[in-house]
């Protein structure tokens, strides 16, 4: 199946263009890390409590006025429905920062439920806490499993390929994380445990459509020796670009139906997902190529230069 018959979409012509659209949403994600401080790592990392309750009737706003009368108005609460032989019932994740007992925390909202609601109107599923040392731990080794799975990206595509294919991969996966994670930090949304696993699947994601064109312009560059670079890499592109936009459209619609209807719990999952492939499909197109093109009029460049001196 061929979404487009044959297209000669100047991609390489127009890479200056991608350019300044990638560092114009880099440079604007650093800021808005530099300005907010970094991150905002969520309970996992900073260390916290987090209790799973089930009520019968209750709104969120109800919710954080009860936990302001106890000073944690700032807390997260989330929402999601249980369907049970009971009916539905709503089903709430109140997550707070540590503080001195973690334990009394959960207990002092557990006793202000019992107190504005009643002790029958809930019940509790579960009580998670996790300490600071723990969470700072956890946030070592998000970063760390990101970095290491980079590094052992480019090792491999450098011996499948060759060290300027790697870099090519590489370059545009740290190009996509830094989008993703810029744009978390300008709407000042929550990185979790499940929000690292998403970007570690946008790596994923995004390698394996950097690796199909990859493939393509390989073989290309051995059947058409005679034609320019850049030309067989921008041929390479459009003979690829179909199966591109299917892959992306597919995964795109099942991604949107969990952002939109999967319920606050996995939102910040599904953005980081949805944000991911859509740049992730740009990056194998308007990044990882052309950085393919670079290298080569590098090396095109330094050939000529040791030709003209030699010439001397």
């Amino acid at each position: 199946m061929q979404f487009f018959r044959k297209t000669n979409v100047d991609f390489i012509g127009n890479r200056k263009y991608g350019y300044i659209f990638s560092s114009s949403l880099i440079i604007a994600g650093l800021i808005a890390l530099i300005i907010r401080g970094g991150p905002n790592w969520g309970i996992d990392f900073k260390g916290g409590i987090s209790i799973k309750l089930s009520f019968h009737n209750a709104t969120v706003e109800q919710l954080r006025a009860s936990l302001g009368t106890i000073g944690l108005q700032t807390a997260e609460i989330k929402r999601s429905e249980r369907r049970g032989s009971e009916g539905v019932k709503e089903e709430f994740i109140i997550r707070a920062e540590q503080r001195s007992g973690a334990k009394d925390i959960a207990r002092t909202i557990i006793e202000q439920f019992e107190k504005d609601f009643g002790k029958n109107s809930f019940e509790v599923r579960s009580i998670e806490t996790v300490g600071p040392k723990i969470g700072g731990e956890l946030r070592r080794a998000a970063v760390l499993a990101v970095l290491v799975s980079l590094l052992l990206i480019l090792i491999y595509i450098s011996w499948r390929f060759e060290f300027r294919f790697g870099v090519g991969a590489i370059v545009p996966l740290f190009h996509d994380v830094l989008i993703t994670l810029g744009l978390f930090a300008i709407l000042n949304l929550e990185i979790s445990l499940a929000v690292v696993a998403a970007f570690l699947t946008i790596v994923g994601y995004s390698l394996n459509d950097t690796i199909v064109v990859f493939d393509r312009i390989r073989e290309n560059l051995k059947s058409r020796r005679r034609q320019k670079y850049d030309v067989v890499i921008n041929e390479s592109i459009n003979e690829t670009l179909s199966r591109t936009v299917i892959t992306s459209l597919t995964t795109l619609i099942v991604v949107a139906v969990l952002f939109f209807f999967g319920g606050e719990v996995i939102h910040n999952f599904a953005f980081a997902l949805l944000v991911g492939v859509t740049v992730g499909t740009y990056s194998s197109i308007f990044v990882a190529s052309p950085i393919l093109v670079e290298w080569e009029r590098r090396l095109e460049k330094r050939s000529a230069k040791r030709g003209h001196s030699r010439a001397k």
